[in-house]
């Protein structure tokens, strides 16, 4: 009888193959470890290291990058103090906008001195000139004028200007994006009603991409200024956190946002537009009808089905637009190859499609723009379209927030930014090798 267990050495494997009684009473295993195991262990390791340390190290940087970008936005956003009629609003880039009487209706018993100079524009309910404000001190004393945008409206069309005055007159509605609103008045005398507005030289959107091919910059500027601009009207408070009444636009489309000299976007024209009040009961909300233009309606709003027991339900119908003016930017890019001739969102259904008309192919077909396979070759545009498809998307509760689609827009620039940064390393010139 064998009174010890027989071991294998150089195995992970023991077999015990005593036959004596409690012959595995005190079994000892070797206790060396290779230094070979250990090494194998640290190779492993060292990679998911460094990995989490990299991770760790972009997530960092890009909490700076995002913290930068919120406290720039805010800086932009002085506390208003309206109880000055006379306050200045000067645009952005102190071009021809800058102007009197900011978000306040002209009470004087005289009419402000404007010159109206060449008709810029003409909609459904108005018509807009570009037009020259006659100034005692002017910015541009050689001049003795601003260049400001006059939209008139007829007698008849009272309904309208009242309603665009009254949401431009809210002094938490001034942002970046947002066409800067100076003053309204009436015209008695020539029975029109007058709301005077910051003058961008570049014009409409549409007419911008009609007659320009763009670059992937300008695609983000463009974007991404859109979006901030839709999610500052949809929002319950400004960028600095004052609290602010959302609104829905309820007509957004390209001839209906304007352009800076950056090529950032301003969304103008609240002939349409809905203050969302929570105060508002829903028979008030039902009474403000199917409004908007056939081509960017909504599903739900095609067929007057929109959840009248949620304002979000209005947001979510600008958001629908919003993603067909966002194809219309990304058709006239350069980036994706091949650009063809500017062709409005459903070009196929004619110049102006009606309700009827729309319904067939949005509702019936479930038709969207064509997104091109050969768009998705460029991996910013590609996230673009996701979001694009997400923002259309014939549920309205399954829509991405106008908010969730700039800040989407903030890291793919941010993204981009890191990928500039990376194809920027100094090369050695062969001569010197």
């Amino acid at each position: 009888m064998r009174d010890d267990a027989d071991f294998g050495r150089n195995s992970d494997f023991f077999i015990c193959s005593c036959s004596g009684e409690e012959c595995n009473l005190k079994v000892f295993f070797p206790s060396n470890v290779s230094p070979e195991v250990v090494a194998v262990v640290l190779v492993s390791l060292l990679p998911l290291l460094f990995m989490a340390i990299v991770f760790v190290a972009s997530f960092y940087c890009y909490r700076v990058f995002r913290q930068h970008q919120a406290h720039l936005r805010c800086k932009k956003c002085p506390p208003l103090d309206c109880s000055d009629a006379r306050a200045i609003m000067i645009d952005d880039e102190g071009s021809d906008s800058s102007s009197t009487l900011a978000n306040n209706i002209n009470h004087n018993t005289e009419l402000l001195p404007i010159e109206l100079d060449v008709l810029v524009g003409k909609g459904r309910f108005a018509e807009v000139y570009k037009a020259k404000l006659k100034q005692g001190s002017s910015v541009r004393e050689e001049q003795g004028f601003e260049t400001v945008a006059i939209k008139i409206f007829p007698y008849d069309e009272y309904a309208s200007w009242k309603n665009e005055k009254e949401v431009f007159s809210d002094a938490d509605l001034r942002h970046e994006n947002v066409l800067h609103f100076l003053t309204a008045e009436e015209r008695k005398v020539q029975r029109q009603y007058w709301l005077i507005t910051a003058y961008l030289p570049l014009g409409n959107l549409q007419e911008y991409l009609v007659h320009h091919v763009i670059s992937w910059h300008d695609l983000l500027v463009m974007g991404s200024s859109l979006s901030w601009g839709v999610a500052h009207l949809h929002s319950d408070q400004t960028t600095c956190g004052r609290p602010k009444v959302p609104i829905a636009h309820r007509d957004i489309k390209s001839s209906n946002v304007l352009l800076k000299k950056d090529l950032s976007c301003c969304v103008c024209d609240f002939g349409l537009a809905l203050r969302l009040d929570h105060s508002l009961s829903v028979d008030e909300l039902a009474n403000s009808g199917q409004v908007g233009t056939a081509r960017y309606m909504a599903p739900e709003v095609l067929e007057s089905r929109i959840n009248l027991e949620n304002i979000e339900s209005f947001k979510q119908a600008d958001v629908y637009s919003m993603a067909l003016v966002l194809w219309e930017i990304i058709s006239r890019c350069s980036a994706i190859g091949e650009v063809k001739e500017y062709e409005p969102p459903f070009g196929n259904m004619g110049e102006h499609p009606c309700v009827e008309s729309m319904k067939d192919s949005v509702l019936r077909d479930k038709g969207r723009p064509e997104i091109p396979s050969s768009w998705t070759n460029h991996t910013g545009i590609q996230t673009v379209c996701a979001s694009i498809e997400e923002c259309w998307d014939h549920d309205p509760e399954a829509r991405l927030t106008a908010h969730c689609v700039a800040e989407r827009f903030n890291d793919i620039e941010y993204l981009d930014k890191l990928s500039e940064c990376s194809d920027t390393e100094v090369k050695i010139p062969e001569d010197e090798k």
